[in-house]
Parts: C-alpha cells; structure tokens; sequence
C-alpha cells in the first residue's frame, strides 16, 4: 500500500477535475461523457497522479501517470472503485480496457467475455457470469414454450442440429419432412414501443417459427426499462411466436458505450458494433438463432453505420441481417420514429401521437402512470438521438 491518498473528486472541485482531465489526456485517454463517480490518487505535493472512475456497474478512466508506473498504484485504484462499487450495492462489475492491458486486469479478478483485436476487451469480475446467463436465456425459452404449451426439444441449435444430423444419416426416409426451426432474433431499446417497433416484430413472426425479443435493460433512456419492458410485451402480445427476454448487462446501448480510449466516434460506434455482435454471436448459438432483424435506419447517423457493420459481421458468423424497410408515417410519408414520439410527448401533441404508436403505448402515455416520464421529457433538452 503506497502512502498517497484517494479521495473522490466532486463536482465542485474544479482544480482536481481539470488535473484529472490533464492526466488521461496525457496518457491517450479522453474523459468519458458518462461517470457518476471519479477519484483521484494525490502525491505529497496535492498532484494528481493516478485516476478512475465509475458509471453504473462499470469501472472507467484509469489511468496512472507515467512518472509513477511500476509503483502497483492502478492496484490501488481498481481496489478503490471496487470497494466503493459494493458500498453501492454493485457486485456484479464490468471494465473496458485496451487489449495489451487486459492481463493486468485478469490479475485483479477479472475474466474476459468478448476480445475485439485493435478496439478492446470487455471483462466481468465473475468467472461463469456471460455463461450463467447464455443458460438464463435457455430457462426462459423453455418456461415461456411451455406457457404456450410448445415442447422445450426442437428449439435450440443443439436440437436443430441433432435433427439436421438425423437427416443426413436417414437418407432412406423420403417420408421424412420435419423442417429445421427458422428461428430470428430482434433487439430493441423501445423508447417508446412504437407502431415502427411493432412492424418489425410482425414482419419477423410472419417468417420464422419463433422470434426472441431483447430488450435493452439497460436504464439510460427516458421511459424506464419496466415501463418499455412492459409496452413491447402488451403491443405485441398477439403474435404467439415471441419469446421476451431482458438483455441484461451484456448487450448496452450506444448512448452509454465507453468513449474514453477510442480514437474517434466512428470508432467508438464501430467498438460498439463489433462487440455487441460478439456477444450476439455466442447468444444465437445458445438459442438456435440464424438471423438478426432490424429496422432501416434512414434518419440516425449512428444506427445506420451500425446496421452497414451488421451486415458485413454477422455472415462471419454464420448469420443473416434482415434489415426491412421502415413503417411510415402516410400523413407526412417519413418514417415514424421514437425520436417523433419523444418530441410530440414533450410538445403534448396527441393528434401525432395516435399516428405514430399502438394502442397499448397510447393509453400508457394517456394515464396517470406515466405522469413522471412525461414530466422528464418536458425537462429534457434533447429527445432526438442521431
């Protein structure tokens, strides 16, 4: 234990910020726009000398200066922002880091979930955690078939290559005409469910013979994960083919993506990108899952370099992106939007509304219940994302 001292850095404290700012610019690191806590390690002098911070359950920004490395002082910064993670009630904790540091962080307790080569490496300090949940999602499948009173057998890529195998070796059966599952996947934020959100999900049931729904879980929109969990569900509860799952720490929103040692915001979007399909690569397998659906994405910068990425990294992965055109708005011939509906709720504009969303989020957005959503869009500057 060195005989530096930690403290948090306030908002208040101009001086230690701006130090803080200084030290991961001058060691290739950019401030990252979304930290709820920061500390600083201090020498003898009051200068900053090492630093990190935290937003949510992940740990960010760590830096130390490069007058001190070989001291163990990022030790003592990862030990600090992990004790203060469990005085906040975090246990299960995540890092982003630059791939010729992840070694260091595997000493620490940390295991390696995804490796993107030249972008970063994404970490738990749980050993079987991204595993546990792969079987979580498998727990689900089978509750939710059996709800609809489905057999479990049949629906997961173990199963469908069983039945692909027997095929092959059965030749002689020309009776045999089971065909092998078309099982798709959507993710969406869903902020709201709009009429937009339910095409996509009508489009997809229309094809295949089951359908998982993720739902971002992720708190870092307006409306509340509960409240979206809970619209996509009721606007779609009439197509019988949709499994519902949240999709917990491991597939996050662009809006709260690390930035900090990304070059630039391409790269950052492109980060984003490969990871998530990382990740998605191994849930498809657990599930069976042989395409993606998503919507076009004409209007955000972002989605759009998002949905190119898909389409050239899924195939490596032996899946299909199915990108379908936008359901449009006939009054004004755009395509509808959640970004339309967060700024028609901001202006109170019902008459768009009723165009733009499913009777379910309609009356949600109409009750007293969602009075303190409606009252944060108001306060809100932006609504739009891009």
């Amino acid at each position: 234990m060195s005989e530096y001292s930690i403290g948090e850095v306030t908002a208040s404290d101009s001086y230690s910020r701006a130090a803080v700012k200084a030290l991961l610019e001058k060691e290739g690191i950019r401030l990252d726009a979304n930290l709820d806590y920061t500390c600083a390690m201090y020498d003898e002098d009051m200068n900053v000398i090492a630093t990190g911070s935290l937003f949510l359950n992940t740990l960010r920004c760590m830096a130390v200066s490069s007058d001190h490395q070989g001291e163990a002082l990022m030790n003592e910064i990862v030990t600090h922002l992990v004790q203060k993670q469990m005085e906040r009630g975090m246990m299960h904790l995540f890092l982003y880091t630059k791939c010729d540091t992840a070694k260091f962080f595997a000493t620490m307790g940390f295991y390696e979930i995804a490796r993107i080569e030249g972008h970063l490496v994404f970490m738990e300090n749980r050993r079987d955690g991204f595993s546990s949940y792969l079987k979580q999602l498998r727990s689900e499948t089978e509750a939710q078939l059996a709800e609809k009173g489905w057999a479990f057998a049949g629906w997961t890529k173990e199963d469908t290559d069983e039945k692909t195998e027997k095929k092959r070796e059965d030749k002689s059966d020309e009776k045999q005409d089971e065909k092998t599952k078309k099982i798709a996947a959507v993710v969406m934020n869903a902020n709201p469910f709009t009429l937009g959100h339910r095409h996509l999900l009508e489009t997809a049931s229309k094809d295949h013979d089951l359908v998982h729904v993720f739902v971002v879980s992720e708190d870092a929109s307006l409306f509340p994960f509960r409240v979206r969990k809970k619209l996509v569900m009721e606007g779609s509860r009439d197509l019988p083919n949709l499994i519902y799952h949240e999709s917990g720490p491991y597939i996050i929103s662009n809006a709260t993506f690390p930035s900090y040692f990304q070059k630039s915001g391409e790269d950052v979007i492109r980060g984003h990108a490969l990871l998530d399909l990382n990740i998605f690569g191994h849930i498809a397998e657990e599930l069976g899952i042989t395409e993606r659906f998503v919507g076009e994405e004409p209007r955000s910068q972002v989605t759009g370099i998002y949905n190119e990425i898909m389409h050239e990294e899924l195939p490596k992965l032996g899946l299909r992106c199915v990108e379908i055109p936008r359901l449009r708005n006939r009054e004004k011939d755009e395509a509808i939007s959640a970004s339309d509906v967060r700024s028609a709720l901001k202006t109170g504009d019902f008459c768009i509304l009723e165009k733009l969303l499913p009777k379910t989020t309609l009356d949600y957005v109409k009750s007293e219940e969602a009075e303190s959503v409606l009252a944060a869009i108001r306060r809100a500057q932006e609504v739009i994302h891009y």
